[in-house]
C-alpha cells in the first residue's frame, strides 16, 4: 500500500482504506478463482494496483467522465481508477463469467458506488462512453475496430475522447497504423520501479464525427 500512496500522497481516508482493503480481498478471491498468477499475487500493489494506476498519470478524468473498461479479469485497471477517480463512473466488462464475478464482489465489498459490472464481450455493449480502458487484451488495431462504436463525440476531458491501453515490450509496429492520432507513454517516466521498465500506456484519439 506504501507505493501507492508514494506516487499518489493525496489520497483521502476513505481512498486509503479502500486501497489498504485489496490486498486481502484478492488474496481471498485468488485462491478460489484464478485471476493473478499465483506466482505474482505477492506483488499486487505493483503489477496490477499500481501497473492500472498508470493510466491517472496521463489523464485526470474529469468528473462526471465514463469509462468502459474491457476484458477487465478480475478488476483492472478499472478497480484501481474507480477508487482514484469516485466522481466518474466505469463500466467493467470480460467475457469469462468468474473473473467478472470477482470484480463484481470486491467492488462491492469496499462500497465503490460508480462501478458496474458486466459478464459480456466488447462488441455487445452497445453505450457510449469517453474512453475506453484496457490492459494488454488484444492488439492495438483488433480493439479499436471493436471500441470505435463506443467512443461518445461530446468532449469533456482535456484530451479527445478514445482508447488508453496498458501494454508492454515493443510496439512500434502495432501503434504504426495510428501514428497520426497516437501518443505511447513510457511508465518508468513515472514510476522507478524496474517492472515499468516496459511498460507503457498508449492513447488513442477517436473522433466520431
Amino acid at each position: 500500500m506504501q507505493i501507492i500512496e508514494k506516487y499518489f500522497p493525496y489520497l483521502n481516508e476513505e481512498q486509503k482504506k479502500q486501497f489498504t482493503s485489496l490486498d486481502e480481498l484478492y488474496k481471498d478471491w485468488n485462491s478460489k478463482i484464478n485471476v493473478i498468477s499465483r506466482k505474482d499475487i505477492d506483488n499486487l500493489y505493483t503489477h496490477h494496483i499500481l501497473h492500472s494506476l498508470g493510466i491517472a498519470k496521463i489523464i485526470q478524468f474529469t468528473p462526471g467522465s465514463t469509462i468502459l473498461d474491457v476484458g477487465t479479469g478480475g478488476g483492472f485497471p478499472g478497480i484501481p481508477l474507480a477508487i482514484l477517480f469516485p466522481e466518474c463512473q466505469f463500466l467493467l466488462v470480460d467475457r469469462i463469467g468468474k473473473k467478472i464475478k470477482v470484480a463484481s464482489e470486491i467492488a462491492q465489498s469496499i462500497g465503490l458506488q460508480n462501478v458496474t459490472c458486466k459478464h459480456c464481450g466488447v462488441e455487445e455493449e452497445k453505450n457510449k462512453f469517453d474512453f475506453v480502458v484496457s490492459r494488454a487484451v488484444m492488439p492495438l488495431g483488433d480493439l479499436l475496430k471493436l471500441i470505435r462504436k463506443n467512443i461518445r463525440k461530446e468532449q469533456q476531458n482535456a484530451m479527445p475522447n478514445g482508447l488508453i491501453c496498458l501494454k508492454g515490450g515493443e510496439l512500434q509496429s502495432e501503434v504504426a497504423p495510428f501514428k497520426k492520432t497516437s501518443i505511447i507513454y513510457n511508465l518508468k517516466d513515472y514510476f522507478k520501479e524496474n517492472y515499468f521498465d516496459t511498460k507503457k500506456v498508449v492513447y488513442v484519439s477517436v473522433t466520431n464525427k
